[in-house]
Order: structure tokens, then sequence, then C-alpha cells
């Protein structure tokens, strides 16, 4: 019997963070969080969810945060 199982990425999810300005370059509303989970699954199909991945990009400087580099204020604004 062959089993097919691994792990792929799952879908995207991107939101804009409003009133919170990016600590690189000081613009206000330019941030976008995005959490993409990764899943593990057995013939293609997902089973379970292995980690998500978390992080907001700058739209003005590029400037990347991952989850532990999120600022009380981005916090506030995802959970919003």
């Amino acid at each position: 019997m062959i089993l097919f199982f691994g792990s792929r990425p799952g879908k995207k999810e991107t939101k804009t963070l409003k009133n919170v300005s990016c600590q690189h370059c000081h613009q206000r509303d330019t941030l976008t969080a995005v959490s993409q989970p990764n899943h593990a699954h057995l013939f293609w199909i997902p089973v379970f969810t292995l980690n998500t991945i978390r992080y907001a990009e700058c739209s003005h400087c590029k400037r990347v945060y991952y989850k532990e580099e999120f600022t009380p204020e981005m916090e506030r604004a995802l959970s919003s």
C-alpha cells in the first residue's frame, strides 16, 4: 500500500492594519498583515494544521515584521 503524506500551505489571508504606523518609515496605514496556515495532508486532503505563518509588510518601505516583532499597536489592529 502506498501512502501519500506531506505538507503544503493553505489559503493566504490578508488584512490592512488601519491607524497603525510603520516603525521603520513612520508612514501610517501602509501595513498589511498576512496569515497563512501550513497543513499536513494525507492523499492531498488536509488533515490538521502544522503551524501558521504570520507577518506584516509595509507597502511604502517594504519592511517585513514577523510575529515576534509585532508592536502592541499592530496586535490591537489585528484583533479588531
